[in-house]
């Protein structure tokens, strides 16, 4: 292989010219070779730093060629001009109108059909963005949700099929929403045409996955590993007596029927990157790389974040830009907030990871406000994090289909005057009820005895009260479930990124344990909080008098508060600010055109600050409270006052 980019980029084209030429037209190859040139180097240089010394460089070089240039003459022509559109809105993404909505096909419309019926309803929510759960094809029985797929072109058989896939995406396409899809980077299902023929002993798909003949090297990898789930998925090997003729040790991270594949074989990026064009091409517009922090191993490491996670990401988002640019990736990585940046782009990768990526630790530290009534250490994170590069966006959210960890660092918790281990311990038994006075309804998930270590499930609704006020037929207890289950959403609307509802949230609804009648299911308690859309209930969200109603009329309130302020762009700058008062968060959001400060009481108690804070923030002039249909906030004595779990979304521009 050259080592000078540009002569391999002219050797390229030189070769390739003439198969381009041959599938498209004059103006969608030279369009080709313009992305190729623009995006070449950030495609070049991880992919020589990865694979450059093998033998068969050159030959790995020109078959990925082949399948971009497979991939680009079958893309349909609508996705082109899509292309060619968000190459001019580049940062589409980042714009207020985005809202996010993320169900389950089958619990929320049984399947692919079902969802196109239910368009309306997204719309009605001011909807711009669905991310539907894993839906290809997975093994058969446990399959971990669908995250074990056995295969990346082909839909889950009771889901419908990948033409309906296509028919739903053009259709989300005309009613102006972007379609997310799940692909699992890290891991296929056993089931997978990959890992059968390994199974078989061909030495070709053996490398396409960590296998050993004998437990020398996991022996060696073991102790620096976490275990994902050590309850039900202990260790991170199992042994296949069945491989070959002698059996085989497969790297399996996550459960034993999901093979960790093995990203040193550039056939397996190959690989990889076609199923993203396959999946582009049928009408996704952001792929989630699901388990990306994985993909990498090194002995002496925990196996996460390794430094060639990101060559391949940056690999992966040049080859996506010349193929398909109007697609693109988001980030799948619950890690610390240093890390987290990695996968957005620090320095030299800035713009050249993902576009998008989970805010899990804005999640967490929400969960941990509501639960203390302080939010000294939510400040003090914010203050510490580093800043959101350019070109990139975080995706906002509350709840999702996973559990909620703990993930705050002792050394953070210390500086507010909090003990790591009791902090964690005191919101797991406040969140699983076993706190008392404690409001919420959750369960205990993964509960280590030896270390008290665990983490938490529960849908919104029940975490913030409703279950348990319900059940008790307590109205004020009612009432201020609701109030928390806005509270959080203000927050996370009134974020710069992309807020996400978790399916259901909009109703308020509860924790479901028909779970443990699925004997798929019945061990993982995550089901627990993804219960079937209840469409029944969805029928009481246009009367406001109902639990239903207000919840839903609220978040559509904030949605079309949010999409009517520029201060919500994503590209603002963000600092937050000290209240005076442990119940009170407050972070501004700053463009050219005016400041936009959100002040929010976690509190059941009504809370008081100093309002020389809008002299802190610069803010001058008419300051409106955008939530309060631009009404003045009220101040007493010089202080703001909120009533009990209120926010207030506050600007300095008419």
């Amino acid at each position: 292989m050259s080592s000078n980019p540009r002569s391999a980029f002219e050797s390229l084209k030189k070769n390739q010219s003439s198969k381009l030429a041959a599938r498209c037209g004059t103006r969608d190859a030279d369009i080709f070779w313009l992305r190729l040139e623009r995006y070449f180097e950030d495609l070049y240089y991880p992919l020589t730093e990865l694979y450059g010394k093998r033998y068969d460089a050159v030959e790995q070089f020109e078959l990925l060629f082949d399948q971009m240039i497979d991939a680009y003459a079958a893309r349909p022509e609508p996705l082109r001009i899509l292309d060619l559109e968000r190459q001019f809105t580049q940062r589409w993404f980042q714009e207020p109108s985005m809202v996010g909505y993320v169900c389950y096909v089958d619990l929320f419309a049984g399947n692919l059909n079902g969802i196109r019926e239910k368009i309306g309803y997204f719309q009605e929510l001011d909807i711009t963005y669905l991310h539907l759960m894993p839906l290809l094809e997975p093994s058969p029985g446990n399959n971990d949700g669908g995250y074990a797929v056995k295969d990346y072109r082909k839909v889950n058989p009771e889901l419908g099929m990948m033409s309906d896939l296509k028919q739903l995406s053009e259709e989300l396409h005309a009613c102006g929403i972007s379609l997310c899809l799940d692909l699992v980077l890290n891991h296929t299902a056993k089931e997978h045409e990959w890992a059968q023929k390994a199974m078989a002993g061909e030495e070709k798909y053996l490398n396409y996955y960590h296998t050993y003949p004998d437990r020398t090297l996991p022996d060696i990898y073991e102790p620096k590993l976490p275990e994902i789930f050590p309850n039900d998925a202990p260790g991170n090997f199992t042994w296949y007596p069945n491989i070959g003729d002698t059996g085989r040790w497969v790297w399996t991270t996550f459960n034993e029927f999901q093979w960790d594949l093995n990203y040193t074989n550039p056939n397996v990026f190959r690989e990889v990157a076609d199923v993203m064009f396959f999946l582009a091409n049928q009408g996704g517009d952001v792929l989630r790389l699901d388990a990306a922090p994985f993909i990498w191993k090194r002995e002496g490491t925990n196996c996460q974040n390794q430094p060639e996670v990101f060559q391949i990401i940056q690999a992966f988002r040049a080859v996506m830009r010349v193929v398909a640019p109007g697609t693109i990736l988001k980030a799948e990585a619950i890690v610390p907030p240093d890390e987290l940046q990695k996968y957005l782009g620090v320095k030299a990768t800035v713009e050249k990871q993902c576009e998008l990526a989970y805010n899990n630790q804005l999640m967490v530290l929400l969960w941990s406000s509501l639960a203390s009534r302080k939010v000294n250490l939510m400040t003090h994170v914010f203050h510490s994090s580093p800043k959101m590069m350019i070109g990139c966006a975080p995706i906002n959210y509350i709840r999702n289909h996973d559990d909620i960890g703990w993930a705050m660092t002792d050394e953070a918790l210390a500086t507010v005057g909090e003990d790591g281990f009791l902090h964690r311990q005191f919101l797991n038994d406040f969140y699983s009820g076993n706190f008392e006075g404690s409001f919420a309804k959750g369960s205990l998930f993964q509960f280590n005895p030896e270390t008290l270590d665990a983490r938490i499930t529960g849908t919104t609704a029940s975490l913030c009260g409703l279950e348990k006020a319900l059940a008790a037929g307590d109205e004020r207890e009612i009432d201020l479930a609701v109030r928390r289950i806005l509270l959080m959403h203000s927050i996370i609307f009134g974020f710069g990124g992309i807020p996400v509802i978790h399916m259901g949230d909009e109703l308020g609804l509860l924790n479901d344990s028909s779970y443990m009648n699925d004997e798929t299911k019945a061990s993982d308690n995550r089901w627990m909080h993804r219960p079937s859309m209840d469409w029944d209930k969805a029928q009481l969200r246009h009367n406001k008098n109902t639990i239903e109603g207000r919840i839903f009329r609220g978040l559509l309130h904030l949605i079309r508060v949010r999409k009517s302020t520029s201060l919500l762009h994503c590209f603002s700058y963000f600092h937050p600010m000290w209240t005076g008062n442990d119940s009170v968060l407050s972070y501004c959001q700053t463009r050219p055109e005016g400041t936009l400060m959100v002040l929010a009481n976690f509190s059941e108690r009504e809370q008081l600050i100093d309002a020389k804070i809008l002299e802190y923030a610069s803010m001058k002039g008419n300051i409106h409270n955008l939530l309060a249909s631009g009404a003045a906030p009220s101040i007493i004595d010089g202080r703001i006052y909120l009533q009990t779990y209120e926010s207030m979304w506050l600007a300095d521009y008419d």
